[in-house]
């Protein structure tokens, strides 16, 4: 038997394959980027084809595995044949806004209450129910596919282990991302399939986390989650009240609930599923997104205001929130806890005076304080721990850590590795194996850097708040 797993985190811009030795030596293999169609403003696509493509030469370079797991991006859908595995249109991209319309007669007509208490989600074009109703409306094969019992309706795992293995599942993390899930039953809602107008028929199987998938040749797929989810359990979080914010295209910060959903509208928190081990209850989880985060530092290093990651990493200046010089992030709208996607992303206080460099330092500011604002709301909820674990590209840059460590007032853990999606998502599936338990699992390596807490000046985060409530209102 091999002595490895290979973990594969099929994320927004990349697929990236992971290997987990059996004695806890962690490496990562050379991957592929992917690319984003984006055929009118605020839709997102990917080529189904592609990302299958690199998902097969992920699993053909990687050799022999004893067992796969995939991380999946979550809430980006597709429809497909049922009986060819082809794919009817592109990917819709979590990111993708092109429902804002038919969620907004949703809200108008008072249905927001029905899905915040059975899926414990808000109405947002963000999660995959509208997305897969849009599918089903506009797509030109599914309608006939749907008469002829053909047409599949998922999120993007469910077609992926279809295609590759034969099976039409997913998992609990991923399908409760979708807004069709019951939190408490953990099984597809007939109310909220009714609401959205999503044929139950048409949905994959809902299995645990760490599971039987099918297999990819000799391979057995034993595990298939969220990629945030994934990389909850690969900062080793397993405790309720630990938590972890990863900086990647967006900010995803969650922590351990416990064994039930922690529940509160007005924070605008996510109660949703942490994971589920096969024949365990499952662990729930708080979850806040921020929609911009890395994707915003592209975006101003396309605009030409920095060419290298090393310019932005220290700046000399004060920090540019004391100096009345703020940036929202709210490229996409705002997520947690606002859910706002009228929202303008924008600067304030720019002067004759202001240089690219300000405005870069306010642009990490905005996305480290709109975290912050997120895990104000959890501290509420759940007993946040003292320390919490960083990770994804922005958490390389020194400046954005330190600032982050003010922010939150807490230490931040930066870990050895920066692919902790797919660690977790190799943990998941040693476990889903039954090659290791959640407490036998190889102990993780020591943290690349611990960061002291800081504090920031209240005046400065309700200069902050000052900005986003400009920017909601901006539109």
């Amino acid at each position: 038997m091999s002595d490895f797993v290979l973990a594969i985190d099929q994320g927004t811009t990349g697929t990236k394959p992971h290997r987990l030795h059996k004695d806890g030596h962690f490496e990562t293999l050379r991957g592929f980027e992917h690319q984003q169609i984006l055929p009118r403003s605020g839709w997102v696509e990917h080529d189904t084809e592609e990302l299958i493509t690199h998902l097969t030469s992920c699993i053909e370079n990687a050799g022999d595995a004893c067992a796969i797991g995939i991380a999946n991006q979550g809430e980006t859908v597709i429809a497909w044949d049922a009986q060819s595995k082809r794919a009817i249109y592109n990917a819709i991209v979590w990111q993708d806004a092109r429902t804002n319309d038919a969620i907004a007669a949703l809200k108008d007509a008072g249905h927001e209450e029905t899905t915040l208490a059975r899926a414990g989600l808000p109405l947002d074009p963000y999660f995959s129910a509208s997305k897969l109703r849009w599918l089903l409306d506009n797509a030109d094969e599914a309608k006939p596919l749907l008469k002829q019992g053909r047409l599949r309706l998922g999120t993007s795992d469910a077609f992926f282990l279809d295609r590759l293995t034969g099976t039409f599942a997913t998992d609990v993390t991923t399908a409760s991302r979708t807004s069709l899930m019951n939190l408490e039953t953990l099984a597809w809602d007939p109310v909220l399939c009714d609401l959205f107008g999503v044929p139950l028929e048409c949905l994959p199987e809902i299995r645990s986390t760490a599971d039987d998938f099918g297999t990819i040749g000799k391979i057995p797929v034993t595990a298939s989650a969220v990629d945030q989810q994934a990389a909850l359990f690969g900062h080793g979080c397993r405790r309720a009240g630990d938590a972890k914010i990863t900086f990647g295209t967006g900010a995803f910060a969650l922590c351990v609930a416990g064994n039930r959903p922690l529940r509160d509208v007005a924070s605008g928190l996510l109660p949703t599923i942490a994971w589920r081990l096969k024949g365990a209850a499952p662990a729930y989880a708080l979850d806040g997104g921020v929609y911009n985060a890395a994707s915003a530092v592209n975006w101003a290093k396309s605009l030409g205001l920095f060419a290298d990651y090393g310019e932005i990493d220290s700046f000399a200046a004060a920090n540019a929130i004391s100096r009345d010089l703020a940036f929202v992030p709210a490229l996409s709208g705002l997520g947690c806890p606002y859910w706002d996607r009228s929202a303008a992303g924008m600067w304030l206080g720019l002067g004759l005076d202001t240089t690219k460099a300000d405005m870069m330092q306010a642009l990490l500011e905005g996305v480290a304080l709109r975290a912050g604002e997120v895990i104000s709301a959890m501290s509420h909820l759940a007993p946040i721990g003292s320390r919490i674990s960083i990770d994804g590209g922005l958490a390389k840059n020194s400046y954005f850590g330190r600032f982050v460590a003010d922010v939150l007032g807490r230490e931040i853990v930066i870990p050895a590795s920066t692919e902790l999606t797919g660690l977790g998502t190799a943990q998941l599936a040693l476990i889903g194996a039954g090659l290791a338990t959640i407490d036998t699992l190889p102990p993780p390596p020591e943290p690349k850097a611990r960061l002291e807490a800081g504090k920031l000046a209240d005046e400065h985060r309700m200069k902050f708040h000052t900005a986003v409530t400009r920017s909601r209102n901006w539109r």
